[in-house]
C-alpha cells in the first residue's frame, strides 16, 4: 500500500519557495507514495507545472480568502474571516507598539491564529502518514490536518528578522520535525529557538533539472552583445531583502570604470517605485532595465553573462541554484547565509555588500577569465538539483 503525504502551500505564484516545492513534487517516487497537495488559493504561474501524479485537492473558499484584500472577503460574505484578519492585525500592531519592533516575522502568525476557528477542517481527507507545511505560518497543518507525523519548513534567515518567540515557539514545538534548507539557516533559527535543536533536519532545496532545461529552451531570448556589452541578470521580488534599490548606484560605478554593463532585473513588488527613483537619481535609465514579472525566467538566465544576487539577506536562493544548473557564472553579495550558498571561487563568487567594495569585487571577477573558466567547468559537471534530498522526506513516513 502506498504511503500518503499531505502538502500545504499558500499558492504557486513565482517565488523561491514555490519553485522549490515544484522541484520537490517532481522528485517523489509515485509508485510508492500518494501525494495530496492543498493550496490555500489555486493561483499562480507555476500551477501548470504540478506533476500529473499529484492529487490537487479542491480549493476551500475560506482558505483562499486569507491573502486577498479584506474588502473582497467582505464582498464574498465571509465576515468571520474578515473580522478575524482585522483582529489579528490589531493584536500584531499592539505587539509591535509595545515591544518597539520593526521587521518581525509574527504578523501572519497573529492573523492565522485569529482566523483558525473559522477555517474548515481538512481531516475529511483521512489520516496521512506525513503532513508537510511548506511555508510559514504553520498553524493550519498543525490544527486542521490529521497525520501520524508532521514537518514544518524554514525558508527564512532568522538572523535578519525580529521574532516573537512567545507566539511562534508553541507552534514549532508541536511539529515532529523541522526542515531547514541550509546549515546557516539552522544556526540562525536556533538562536531564538534553541530548544528545537533535536527536531531539525537538513533538507536542501530540490530542483527539477529536466523541467528547468525544458523551460529554458521554450523561448529564444538574446541580450545585445555589441560594443563589448556585458549583461547582468537578477531575479526576485522588489523588496528590501533583495537590495535592488542599490543596483543603480552599483551599475553606475561599474560603468564609470569603463565596462559596458547592462543590468536586467526580473521581478515585481512593493519597492518598484523606490527602485525606479534610484535608477533616475543615478541616471541609469538606459542601463538598469526592469523587465517585470516573467512566468518563465529561464531563457533570460540562459542568455545572460553573469547572474547576480545582490541581496541584503536570503534563506537560500533558489534562483542562484537554477543559474548554476544552467551553467552560468554567479555572483552573490556576502549576506549572512552566503557561504552556505556559494563556495567562493569554486562554483561562484562572493562580493562585499557595501556598494563601493561590491563594485570592486564584481570588476575583479569580470577581469578574472581563468577563474571564470574554472567555475564554468565546475558548474557544468556538478548536479545542483539535490534530487536525492527527497529520500529524507520519504524516510519519515
Amino acid at each position: 500500500m502506498k504511503k500518503r503525504i499531505f502538502m500545504a502551500m499558500h499558492y504557486l505564484e513565482i517565488g523561491g519557495a514555490e519553485t522549490s516545492l515544484i522541484g520537490l513534487l517532481h522528485s517523489f517516487d509515485y509508485s510508492r507514495y500518494e501525494v495530496d497537495l492543498f493550496l490555500y488559493a489555486h493561483r499562480g504561474e507555476l500551477m501548470r507545472y504540478i506533476p500529473k501524479e499529484v492529487n490537487l485537492l479542491p480549493e476551500e473558499r475560506k482558505y483562499a480568502q486569507l491573502e486577498i484584500p479584506i474588502v473582497d472577503v467582505l464582498k464574498q460574505g465571509s465576515f468571520d474571516i474578515a473580522l478575524g484578519r482585522l483582529w489579528g492585525k490589531y493584536k500584531y500592531a499592539r505587539y509591535v507598539r509595545k515591544n518597539q519592533v520593526t521587521e518581525c516575522s509574527g504578523i501572519f502568525q497573529y492573523i492565522q491564529d485569529a482566523v483558525m476557528p473559522f477555517l474548515p477542517s481538512l481531516k475529511k481527507y483521512g489520516t496521512y502518514d506525513l503532513a508537510i507545511s511548506f511555508l510559514t505560518p504553520h498553524r493550519i497543518v498543525l490544527d486542521k490536518v490529521s497525520a501520524k507525523k508532521k514537518i514544518a519548513w524554514i525558508h527564512t534567515d532568522y538572523s535578519t528578522i525580529q521574532v516573537n518567540v512567545e507566539k511562534e515557539l508553541p507552534v514549532w514545538s508541536q511539529y515532529d520535525y523541522i526542515a531547514s534548507i541550509s546549515d546557516e539557516v539552522t544556526k540562525a533559527f536556533l538562536k531564538p529557538f534553541p530548544s528545537l535543536k533535536d527536531k531539525i533536519i537538513l533538507i536542501e532545496n530540490i530542483l527539477s533539472k529536466d523541467l528547468i532545461l525544458k523551460r529554458a529552451a521554450e523561448e529564444k531570448i538574446s541580450f545585445p552583445k555589441e560594443n563589448g556589452q556585458i549583461n547582468f541578470l537578477s531575479i526576485g521580488r522588489f523588496s528590501y531583502a533583495k537590495n535592488f534599490d542599490n543596483v543603480p548606484d552599483i551599475c553606475k560605478r561599474i560603468r564609470e570604470q569603463g565596462l559596458n554593463v547592462y543590468w536586467h532585473i526580473i521581478g515585481y513588488g512593493g519597492d518598484e517605485a523606490l527602485i525606479r527613483q534610484k535608477i533616475a537619481e543615478a541616471g541609469m535609465q538606459e542601463y538598469v532595465l526592469l523587465l517585470g514579472k516573467k512566468e518563465n525566467p529561464y531563457p533570460y538566465i540562459k542568455t545572460c553573462d553573469f547572474y547576480i544576487q545582490p541581496s541584503r539577506y536570503e534563506g537560500k536562493s533558489v534562483t542562484v541554484r537554477e543559474a548554476q544548473l544552467l551553467g552560468k557564472l554567479v555572483i552573490i553579495t556576502d549576506y549572512p547565509t552566503a557561504k552556505s550558498q556559494i563556495i567562493h571561487g569554486k562554483d561562484g563568487f562572493i562580493v562585499p555588500l557595501e556598494n563601493k567594495l561590491c563594485v570592486e569585487g564584481i570588476i575583479d571577477f569580470i577581469n578574472n577569465k581563468i577563474g571564470q573558466q574554472q567555475i564554468i567547468e565546475y558548474v557544468m559537471n556538478h548536479d545542483f538539483s539535490n534530487a536525492g534530498e527527497v529520500r529524507k522526506i520519504e524516510n519519515l513516513c
